[in-house]
């Protein structure tokens, strides 16, 4: 585990890099498909004790609005030839979380560098028009075993939903975790 910080590529206002990548469903999922009101964009992976310690963060803020006002899309973009990385154990941390959104493999590592995505967790909140209105923490818990208090991501999706995506309070407040297992 390499502990490692976002670092900020999309700016503010940016439109979302073009993916259309296959899921664990083994259906091929692009930004034409999605039509909520805000899109939440995670590099997440199946080993990382980050995503493991914020995963049931993000299936709850899933279930916490309808589709029609998020839509949250995991994306992996390790190596998926690194330790318990890759398609089927993709399918199978699905399963031991209850992922209730998409998850994608991102094998080229192509759709991660466009979003200049270093770590996992990494999220980016586009709004409707599909424009980055934040980029990062999904709360303030930092370090695994923490216990979040401040709801940063879900207090953003509100006001991206409620039309006020202006009063977020900054549009790139760095996440922390695993580095990014690029193929080399």
């Amino acid at each position: 585990m390499v502990k490692t910080q976002s670092t900020q590529k999309l700016n503010s206002g940016s439109q979302v890099p073009k993916f259309s990548l296959k899921g664990i469903d083994n259906k091929l999922h692009s930004m034409s498909d999605i039509k909520s009101k805000s899109l939440l964009i995670v590099f997440i992976c199946n080993h990382c004790p980050y995503v493991k310690a914020r995963i049931s963060d993000l299936v709850s803020l899933q279930s916490k609005f309808d589709p029609s006002e998020l839509q949250i899309i995991g994306i992996n973009s390790n190596d998926p030839n690194y330790e318990g990385e890759g398609f089927d154990n993709m399918v199978n941390f699905a399963k031991e979380y209850s992922l209730n959104f998409p998850y994608l493999i991102d094998e080229t590592q192509n759709i991660a560098k466009e979003f200049g995505a270093v770590c996992t967790p990494d999220p980016f909140l586009f709004d409707e028009s599909k424009k980055l209105v934040f980029h990062g923490k999904i709360n303030n818990a930092i370090e695994p075993d923490a216990i979040p208090t401040i709801h940063t991501m879900e207090e953003n999706v509100k006001k991206v939903v409620e039309g006020k995506k202006n009063d977020i309070q900054k549009d790139f407040d760095p996440s922390i975790g695993c580095s990014i297992k690029w193929i080399n």
